[in-house]
């Protein structure tokens, strides 16, 4: 029998209206049979109509009435009334309070129970959205019982540690990533949340580098640990593959700086030449014509420019990611010395024609230098600042350094009294000259300011509305 349904709003008035002609024909029947025998026992009924959904006080009050006119019609001896109505009046009233409890608890384990239904519903759905959400994920997951045994892996692990395969689901991880096997073992005294790079192989035998993130957990079957799995082998060889291509670039800079610096005294030297070659009997004297042919040789070899490279593959960058990397590395250290780093960027920057890791150098570069000219200032505040002209970007820094007391020889290599080699500004430069920019210095009357201009790249409706 459903109590919900029989108690429901719609239905207590006509079970409040079936009650009370209950008790009207209880009382009249039990009068017209007075002489004969008492039904005053029916009156549990309505009570327990009524016991379902009035509130206590109003149960009673109807025990009460009933138990008043059981006693009215009774032919029983008159001196045992009030004890018989107290004991009429108990049972009604416990009855009816009785019946109420019972009723009402079992719609609050029903209301219960329904709100049981709602969370599992809402779990269930949240436990579905989660697995296709590591089942669609990118990234290799991975989950580990406390014996290295993968309990569930998604298919970027499947495709990660064993492609083509037989199911990784069973086996020990151990086979795959040792050092995360032994991460579960040390596992059960700790717990960890944490990230490691570490040799990792597949089932085929092949090696590669691996970034694993995971975290343990405890589960009424024991320990657990969860881990994402990401193959860093390609990112690495593409790192190690830039990192030589860019030694290789500066390299040549350096070279074409001794060069610059060789061919400017080899022709000093060809000058003394010619103008002792006009002594009478040096021409004819062959450790001097030696010589001159060491001095053209020598002019040779110094001719090696530092022009643009033709074939040099170019791409459109994004100068706020550049400059976002830039941030990242300069302020922990700079906030450390003291100096204050303030950036006024635009928020739409074009695209640039640049190398990224060059770029990345002489951002790098003047900031170091700038840094480096505010060590004994008052005052240590390094700008930089972007604007976009007709068709290039300048991003500058500015310090409220010692400043600069001769620009003239600024970008000449090996200057006497600069910091390291001298060369930090005459690299810069050659590096932006190389993909098409240019460094300048732009005079200040406190400090010193550094202009990088880079070349925009001309979007096709651009070109088309000029």
């Amino acid at each position: 029998m459903d109590f919900s349904t029989i108690y429901s709003e719609e239905n207590r008035k006509r079970l409040l209206f079936v009650a009370a002609i209950l008790i009207v024909v209880i009382a009249v029947i039990d009068w017209q049979t007075k002489p004969f025998i008492s039904i005053g026992f029916l009156y549990l009924f309505p009570i327990l109509l009524v016991a379902g959904f009035l509130p206590r006080w109003q149960i009673t009050v109807v025990a009460l009435v009933c138990a008043v006119l059981q006693e009215l019609f009774s032919e029983l001896p008159s001196n045992e009334a009030v004890t018989r109505l107290l004991m009429a009046s108990t049972g009604f009233v416990g009855t009816g309070l009785f019946v109420s409890e019972i009723i009402r608890n079992r719609q609050v384990t029903l209301e219960h129970l329904k709100e049981v239904e709602t969370q599992i519903g809402l779990r269930k759905e949240v436990e579905e959205q989660l697995q296709v959400l590591v089942e669609s994920s990118p990234v290799a997951i991975v989950t580990i019982d406390s014996a290295g045994v993968i309990l569930l892996a998604n298919e970027a692990s499947q495709s990660l540690l064993a492609p083509g395969g037989a199911a990784i689901v069973g086996q020990p991880i151990g086979e795959f990533l040792p050092a995360l096997q032994a991460a579960v073992h040390t596992q059960r005294s700790r717990h960890f949340r944490t990230e490691l790079r570490c040799r990792g192989k597949r089932k085929s035998g092949e090696a590669f580098l691996a970034a694993v993130w995971f975290s343990t957990y405890t589960t009424v079957r024991g320990p657990r640990l969860a881990a994402i799995i990401v193959d860093l082998s390609e990112d690495l060889r593409d790192r190690e593959d830039l990192s030589l291509d860019h030694l290789l670039k500066n390299t040549t800079i350096l070279m074409s700086a001794i060069a610059h610096e060789i061919r400017n005294l080899s022709g000093a030297v060809l000058i003394v030449h010619k103008n002792l070659s006009r002594l009478p009997g040096l021409q004819n004297n062959e450790d001097f014509r030696a010589l001159g042919t060491l001095i053209e040789g020598l002019g040779k070899l110094s001719a090696m420019e530092l022009r643009p490279s033709v074939d040099q593959h170019l791409d459109a960058i994004e100068l706020p990611s550049v400059l976002d990397e830039l941030r990242v590395l300069l302020e922990p250290s700079y906030r450390e010395a003291g100096i204050e780093v303030i950036w006024r960027l635009h928020d739409d920057l074009p695209l640039i024609t640049a190398d990224r890791y060059g770029l990345a150098q002489v951002f790098l570069n003047l900031s170091l230098n700038s840094r480096r000219a505010m060590e004994t200032s008052d005052k240590k505040q390094l700008t930089i600042s972007s604007a976009v002209e007709d068709d290039s970007v300048v991003v500058r820094f500015e310090d409220t350094g010692v400043g600069i007391s001769s620009p003239d020889g600024l970008f000449k290599p090996f200057q006497q009294g600069a910091d390291s080699t001298g060369l930090g500004l005459y690299v810069s430069r050659a590096i932006l000259r190389s993909f098409g920019g240019d460094l300048v210095f732009e005079p200040r009357t406190v400090g010193c300011c550094f202009a990088v201009n880079l070349n925009r790249v001309i979007q096709k409706q651009e070109s088309s509305d000029e």
